[in-house]
């Protein structure tokens, strides 16, 4: 049987990204595909080395890793090139952690100058969406009455769902994140949100999906860490 696995909403938690590899890799030997959702950036405090990990993908060849941009890369990646949108957007959104973990400090005058090209490069080089024959991965959503392949970038990395909105798209279930539930993750006929605040919480949860199973998760993987405080 093989499996993918969902990871959402990692906000410069570097801690949890090595737990949840370590765990996902040793319950799995034949391998499998790995879906990041999104928002790897600001909040917490080790974007850098998300993005560096991420970048050098999986050590094994039996694992094939698949890294959707989510709507705080959008807002990294535009504050780089308009710097004059980084006290307004950026810093208001977490953007001063993802700085610190560059090397800035706190006090000095915001230089996004700091992010290095080739992180920019491959940030913007992520799809906005994974489909594979069962389910649609996203940061955000997809609107449901519009083909995927007319979905914009504002539905996929901004959209929220409503409380309890469970329809998927036609056939295939949605797996995302972006809406936070320190409860969750929130399981429903047609999606699956699996964004737990993880950042804050220090609780990441992996959705397990059977690749040749319609539906949601199968199982779920728990990583817990120590909560933290945002940096000021």
């Amino acid at each position: 049987m093989s499996k993918t696995y969902a990871i959402a909403d990692l906000h410069g938690r570097y801690d949890l990204l090595l737990a949840a590899i370590e765990s996902i890799e040793q319950g799995n030997h034949s391998g499998g595909t790995v879906v990041f959702t999104g928002d790897y950036v600001d909040r917490g405090p080790q974007s850098r080395q998300v993005i560096e990990r991420l970048m050098a993908g999986p050590s094994d060849p039996r694992w094939k890793w698949i890294c959707l941009q989510g709507n705080h890369e959008e807002i990294m990646l535009t504050v780089r090139a308009e710097p004059e949108l980084v006290g307004s957007w950026w810093l208001p959104n977490g953007g001063g952690a993802t700085l610190m973990s560059y090397g800035q400090k706190v006090g000095e005058l915001a230089d996004v100058g700091v992010i290095p090209q080739e992180h920019i490069d491959w940030l913007k080089s992520l799809p906005l969406i994974y489909v594979d024959n069962h389910r649609i991965f996203v940061h955000a959503g997809v609107d449901e009455t519009i083909p995927l392949d007319k979905q914009s970038a504002q539905t996929m990395q901004w959209m929220i769902y409503p409380d309890g909105y469970a329809i998927g798209h036609g056939n295939r279930h949605v797996v995302h994140g972006h809406h936070q539930s320190e409860d969750g993750p929130l399981l429903f006929s047609g999606r699956t949100d699996l964004d737990t605040f993880a950042w804050f919480t220090g609780r990441l949860v992996i959705g397990v999906f059977d690749d040749e199973k319609a539906g949601g998760p199968i199982t779920t993987i728990e990583i817990k860490g120590s909560p933290i405080w945002e940096p000021s």
